[in-house]
């Protein structure tokens, strides 16, 4: 499928279609329940929701939640939306709802991919981190089964301050389970978690530098989520070819509210889930209207508008850097992002 732009339309579209999950995890974005909310959307605000996606038509669809298995017409949902003409990847939380699914099943429901947590290299830092006894085992099995059932997976890593030690553990445990993606994600303080558990800048710039040595090289693909610099990384690294990521799915210059859109279990529109900005509901407007015409994800898609050194960076265009960071720990999503150590070439101009 060819992809027109920013402007045009989201490139990835994350709906959170239940807040509710069973597990307890210590950066949860969406501060996750037990119970589903009562004003999730319904099952005809749902259908009437997959409609207006599938006029969109962004690349990629992602049922995310909470947990979204712990809405009972899920799979319904993945088939009413691949009917439609959607790809779609799906979420899921490592909990025993998962392992009483039959993957096949979700395979025929027309999941293309599943994106699975490990944010522990080991059993007991991952349970630790996720809040529940046995996670770390059920989502290995779970791995080993969507691979079984013929469906692609990516592994999403949060790196933190505590489990940056981690790193080369982790980077084991990708070579053995050997996913189709590796989601390396930098920590945002939202939610759950705290501008104190983030990685010092100068050990995540350690970490990208050594990531890009495994592009192309590795057997699977690696992106970031929310650490855009690692763009930056990789054009430093090698140049042009820089920008032909093998594996990789996006464009380069993606980021909050451009080519990305999030939509809540209520129905509320944000840039992303780490950005928690109310720009309309498709309970009242067209989720396409919201994404091409609101004043935030235009201004969003804008690398122009963006202040401190993003502003002034040579990379702006391919990286720009984390608004939901500027926004979390700064207060203003337009600025640079306090994430990355990198000095633009281009110095600030001062008024005489």
């Amino acid at each position: 499928m060819e992809y027109d732009g920013f402007d045009e339309r989201p490139f990835l579209v994350f709906w959170e279609i239940t807040r509710a999950c069973a597990l307890a995890c210590k950066h949860c974005r969406a501060e996750a329940q037990s119970q589903r909310h009562s004003d999730e959307l319904n099952r005809e605000e749902s259908s009437r929701l997959i409609q207006e996606l599938a006029e969109l038509k962004p690349p990629m669809l992602i049922l995310t939640g909470g947990d979204p298995l712990m809405r009972r017409d899920a799979l319904d949902l993945v088939r009413e939306a691949t009917d439609a003409g959607l790809h779609v990847s799906l979420s899921p939380s490592a909990t025993g709802k998962l392992m009483n699914t039959d993957f096949a099943e979700i395979k025929a429901a027309g999941v293309e991919r599943i994106s699975l947590s490990l944010d522990g290299a080991t059993r007991e830092t991952h349970d630790a981190f996720r809040g529940v006894t046995g996670t770390f085992v059920r989502t290995i099995s779970a791995v080993h089964r969507a691979h079984a059932a013929g469906i692609g997976v990516q592994i999403n890593t949060t790196l933190t301050r505590g489990n940056l030690h981690e790193y080369e553990a982790f980077k084991q445990l990708m070579f053995e389970l050997k996913p189709e993606m590796w989601s390396v994600f930098l920590l945002v303080p939202t939610g759950r978690a705290q501008a104190s558990d983030l990685p010092d800048p100068q050990d995540i710039e350690h970490v990208f530098q050594d990531m890009a040595t495994l592009v192309g090289k590795a057997p699977f693909a690696i992106k970031t989520t929310e650490g855009h610099h690692f763009r930056r990384v990789l054009m430093q690294k090698l140049g042009a070819e820089g920008r032909h990521r093998p594996g990789m799915r996006s464009p380069l210059g993606i980021r909050d509210g451009r080519g990305v859109m999030f939509i809540s279990h209520t129905g509320v529109v944000s840039p992303s889930g780490f950005l928690p900005y109310d720009c309309g509901n498709v309970r009242e407007e067209h989720p396409g209207d919201i994404y091409r015409h609101h004043a935030l994800f235009r201004a969003l898609r804008d690398s122009d508008a963006l202040g401190g050194k993003c502003g002034r960076c040579e990379f702006r265009n391919i990286c720009g850097g984390s608004r939901a960071r500027a926004y979390g720990m700064m207060g203003d999503s337009f600025a640079e992002d306090p994430a990355c150590i990198y000095q633009p070439k281009r110095q600030p101009e001062f008024a005489s």
